[in-house]
């Protein structure tokens, strides 16, 4: 079996009967438990529940019960903010080490519905990095390591999704996304990560940190296998009323194929002046030849002047307090010395003191940022820019010690997730230390169509995405 393998290819063999979905599950399972402590990708293997599922795919599989079933028989993971039944569900934080919900989330409910395998909780930075974390090594399974090279990290806060899937233990993996969340992993662990629009996606049953910027969505090897992911995942969720109003009927649906080439359209696409001149040279280098390959199929490339505001301070001082308010009880019973990173035994008192005023402030400035960039797709369909300006930062050095020669100038991730609006991020080359580049696209909020048929033309014609890391095959 080829641990790296396409959702849709995967899907097609289990259908052609060349191996079972136990057999497919416990593949990966064995490569769960051989490879992930290494990369500190994995809290719990769900092996019992795992082929309890997949012995079910293969007698839906059996029975022809397999119409409108993509993800059938298909083992994942999930990052353990996602409650799931009788399983724990730890947060990446000592103190919720063994916390055990009585019943899934929506995502894990829909994704077992859907025929899917869960095989593994995957490793998160602790609170999802609600408490102003500022070290790799920030959840009590350790720093989550990159495939490509295990001195660097695989990002966060989802880093055991980015690193599980980069190394092939996982066809797929759900994570989520406050301010980077998704999109940092994937270009850190050489992945495509699709961060939705907010309400897109439910979110019942997972850990809240930030209740107006929480955003759960795929990660895997392809733009198309992450579209196929999130058809079945989004959707209205009486159980989390964020999700109600998101869609026009059918607007948020689309094919999941190489079909797609079929459905090639001419876009706008903008970059932001400051995104791309202070980033790593191979960086700079990468994002350019992907924007030739983006001119070469037909879309219309053009470079503006991004609005100057400040969106990193905005997001700082939500996440502050939205985050106090639901770690409340940590922080008061003095739980938050049991947290692993030392910035995080104490942000959570300094966030408990954020000014009512100046949260509400905050709030009226992201109301300014939403019309200043909505503008800004008034005369674009997409804005493209480095996922990060540089590669994967070293495992052991505070992040702010390394790589302070470069910036990505204006927050594209700070923006488009106060906007609420959706985000992919794509291999597109590799840098330093052989670590692999990043390219992004963003569209206007419920835009995910253009964006995702641009992403997957792109990987249509470039082969970035099927790299595969040495040691891992």
């Amino acid at each position: 079996m080829n641990p790296f393998a396409t959702i849709e290819d995967l899907g097609a063999e289990l259908r052609e009967k060349k191996f079972s979905s136990v057999e497919l599950t416990s593949f990966h399972l064995d490569r769960l438990e051989r490879h992930g402590p290494s990369l500190g990708a994995v809290v719990t293997i769900t092996r019992e529940r795992a082929l309890r599922e997949a012995a079910q795919a293969d007698l839906d599989i059996a029975a022809g019960n397999i119409a409108n079933r993509p993800l059938l028989g298909i083992p994942y993971g999930a990052k353990d903010l996602l409650a799931t039944k009788g399983i724990p569900t730890s947060w990446g934080a000592e103190p919720y080490r063994n916390q055990i919900f009585d019943f899934d989330a929506t995502v894990i409910e829909r994704l077992s519905k859907a025929g899917a395998v869960l095989v593994a909780k995957l490793a998160m930075v602790e609170l999802a990095g609600g408490f102003g974390y500022n070290n790799a090594d920030a959840s009590f399974t350790g720093p989550g390591r990159t495939p490509w090279n295990r001195e660097f990290w695989s990002g966060g806060s989802s880093s055991g999704p980015g690193a599980a899937v980069a190394a092939g233990l996982v066809p797929f993996a759900i994570g989520s996304e406050t301010s980077g969340s998704i999109i940092t992993p994937a270009a850190f662990s050489g992945i495509t990560g699709l961060r939705p629009t907010y309400g897109a996606i439910s979110r019942h049953g997972a850990m809240a940190l930030s209740w107006t910027l929480d955003k759960i969505g795929p990660m895997a090897r392809t733009a198309a296998d992450c579209n196929t992911i999130y058809q079945v995942l989004y959707g209205e969720d009486e159980k989390d009323p964020t999700t109600f109003g998101v869609f026009e009927a059918g607007k948020a649906r689309w094919l999941a194929s190489k079909a797609h080439a079929g459905n090639r359209r001419p876009l706008r696409i903008a970059i932001a002046r400051g995104t791309h001149e202070k980033v790593q040279p191979a960086v700079r280098e990468n994002f350019f030849k992907s924007i030739d390959v983006l001119k070469s199929q037909g879309h219309t490339i053009s470079e503006i002047d991004y609005p100057d505001l400040p969106y990193g301070a905005t997001v700082s001082l939500i996440v502050d307090a939205e985050g106090a308010s639901a770690f409340e009880d940590l922080i008061r019973d003095g739980r938050a010395k049991l947290l692993r990173a030392k910035a995080d035994q104490t942000g959570g008192f300094a966030q408990a003191a954020t000014l009512a005023i100046d949260y509400l402030r905050a709030q009226r400035v992201r109301a300014k940022i939403r019309k200043a960039l909505l503008g800004v797709f008034a005369n674009a369909d997409l804005v493209a820019a480095p996922s990060r300006s540089t590669v994967a930062y070293p495992i052991g050095p505070d992040f702010s010690d390394v790589y302070k020669d470069f910036s990505s100038g204006p927050s594209i991730i700070a923006s488009m997730n106060l906007l609420g609006a959706p985000g992919i991020a794509m291999p597109n080359g590799f840098g330093e230390n052989g670590l692999p580049t990043s390219l992004q696209l963003n569209a206007a909020p419920s835009n995910e169509v253009a964006m995702m048929n641009a992403a997957i033309h792109f990987q249509l014609a470039t082969e970035h995405h099927s790299r595969m890391p040495v040691g891992f095959g």
